[in-house]
């Protein structure tokens, strides 16, 4: 089903974390309703602002990732492009950042 995809697992696996995230907040919102609030993020927002910008960052992240993945086995003399895994835990870092800090 996935042979079309570069890497098969890791984004098998990011989709299935975005699935999983929007049915929590989804039941979430059902059983306490959110509030505005105000982080460093320069305006007030909601956990669903907050989840929506923190996929975009991460999304972000990912894309930047494979973009510099070359670069990065050049700058660091490695023997083939860095894991992609990487890129994942770090996007979910910022997206945790931004939902608990934003």
């Amino acid at each position: 089903m996935f042979e079309w995809m570069a890497w098969t697992l890791p984004v098998a696996v990011f989709f299935i974390c975005i699935a999983l995230m929007l049915a929590g907040m989804t039941v979430w919102e059902i059983k306490s309703p959110t509030t505005l609030r105000r982080g460093f993020l320069p305006i007030e927002t909601t956990r669903g602002d907050r989840l929506f910008i923190g996929l975009l960052s991460a999304a972000y992240v990912n894309l930047a990732f494979v973009g510099l993945s070359g670069k990065f086995a050049e700058w660091f003399q490695l023997d083939g492009d860095p894991s992609i895994w990487i890129s994942f835990v770090v996007s979910m870092a910022v997206l945790a950042l931004v939902m608990r800090k934003g």
